[in-house]
């Protein structure tokens, strides 16, 4: 056994980890980053870029059959090919991650390859080697694809997303388990690419999460383009047999050249030793402090704390931990306006409370609404604008507390909500705001004058 005392230990380099490492090591500490998989972590090689750059290729071919309905004739003619071709050099490099060791390597961070295991406050074990973080050890290991209790699954050659992104070719029809963001995003974006799409969803209706109306506009936009979706839908078993799956539900039986588990992340927290610093490998999330702080010298970041699967969580994070870390203070962590989006078409954003988590916690809730499709905007866009903007506010303090915006540009105009709910924005000074005309943010104006 080898022992190295150094400054700090990052055991996962996801975004989060990746941040904090760089940083730190920017500042001057000695730095070890440990990973067992890709540097990078999930994001840029299985997840947020591969697919956003699968439904950009998507949304291109949902426009290009607009034109007929609104500027003369197109014919369109996909080729999955390229989109693949980008995927595998462009995103993620023949999914080498050279660039990512190469950044923080160039910041003066260490790279060691392996499963790094915690023997002790501020010890991390990786093989026959031992390294002693004087600070403490950053945790960003994240999450794996879910192993779903379905019958008959495990023993198939069902796709997650880790394969999926490398599909170079679509099948002819493919089920997708799980209605949430992921499952989502890749229907739409293999139906439009010509693969036949059914999306199963447990719960009684899409992007549980989020409000009820976002789910719903989503689920009329999937029928209009003909994904088949079930709600509510319970999955029996799943067999495969001649290159064909077939899935059995409490609504009859469904086959598909290819079956997408979408559903559900599992911690990455079992073989990491949080027994041997005083945590619980089967909780739900590492619980930390405002400063990120798990334990005794112990930050954790990313997924395994509980506050959303979302990079720019982590990456915020990171932050706190690394001006923790450097005693350098600012603002600890703070998630009253924590902000996602659903790249689908529309794209379905929303921050902060649902309707439903503001008035379970007591609130004296209002509500106001603006439909996109009757905005001037809306009007003007025709094809493509179904969306709405839902404001949750809090009728106490005259501030918001929520918001979704679903539509065109819904990431995008979630901007404007996202600070208004971060900034506790009085009500009556976002109606005396100027909306630019004719913009979907706009909108925002009809549903927040509601709120008055």
């Amino acid at each position: 056994m080898t022992t190295y005392d150094v400054d700090v230990v990052v055991l996962g380099l996801g975004p989060g980890g990746e941040y904090a490492a760089q940083k730190l090591a920017e500042a001057g500490l000695d730095v070890v980053g440990v990973d067992r998989d890709l540097v990078g972590g999930e994001c840029p090689f299985y997840g947020c870029i591969p697919s956003k750059m699968m439904i950009r290729a998507a949304d291109a071919l949902g426009e290009a059959r607009r034109v007929d309905q609104l500027a003369g004739h197109a014919q369109v003619e996909p080729d999955w090919g390229a989109v693949a071709k980008r995927i595998d050099k462009q995103a993620t490099n023949h999914w080498r991650d050279d660039s990512h060791v190469e950044r923080l390597e160039a910041a003066g961070v260490r790279i060691v390859r392996g499963q790094g295991e915690l023997v002790g406050t501020g010890r991390v074990r990786v093989d026959e080697d031992e390294y002693v973080g004087a600070r403490g050890v950053v945790l960003n290991v994240g999450t794996s694809p879910a192993q779903l209790p379905i019958d008959g699954l495990a023993s198939t050659p069902h796709l997650t997303n880790r394969e999926v992104v490398k599909l170079t070719e679509l099948p002819g029809s493919m089920v997708i388990i799980g209605g949430g963001p992921i499952g989502c995003e890749l229907a739409q974006a293999f139906h439009r690419f010509g693969t036949d799409v059914t999306v199963l969803e447990l719960a009684d209706r899409l992007l549980p999460p989020e409000e009820p109306e976002s789910g719903e506009l989503l689920a009329r936009v999937f029928a209009e383009e003909g994904i088949r979706v079930e709600t509510g839908t319970t999955i029996e078993r799943v067999d495969h047999a001649n290159d064909r799956f077939r899935v059995t539900t409490d609504r009859g039986e469904i086959e598909a050249d290819q079956l997408l588990v979408a559903a559900g992340r599992t911690l990455n927290l079992h073989g990491i030793g949080l027994e041997n610093v005083g945590l619980d490998p089967d909780a739900r999330s590492v619980d930390t402090d405002e400063w990120m702080r798990a334990g005794e010298r112990l930050w954790a970041v990313g997924d395994i704390t509980g506050h959303g699967p979302f990079t720019h969580v982590s990456m915020y994070q990171g932050d706190v931990v690394v001006r923790d870390v450097l005693a350098q203070g600012g603002p600890p962590a703070d998630y009253r306006a924590v902000s996602r989006v659903t790249f689908t078409d529309p794209e379905v954003g929303s921050v902060g409370m649902s309707e439903k988590a503001a008035r379970d916690a007591g609130l004296d809730v209002r509500v106001g609404r603006a439909d996109l499709a009757e905005s001037s905007r809306g009007w003007i866009h025709q094809q493509g604008a179904e969306g709405l903007v839902k404001l949750v506010a809090d009728a106490d303090r005259g501030v918001l507390v929520g918001a979704a915006s679903v539509g065109p540009s819904g990431g995008e105009v979630l901007g404007l909500l996202a600070l208004a709910v971060h900034a506790e924005v009085p009500l009556e000074r976002i109606a005396s705001m100027h909306f630019a005309y004719p913009t979907f943010h706009r909108a925002i104006e009809v549903a927040v004058k509601q709120l008055l």
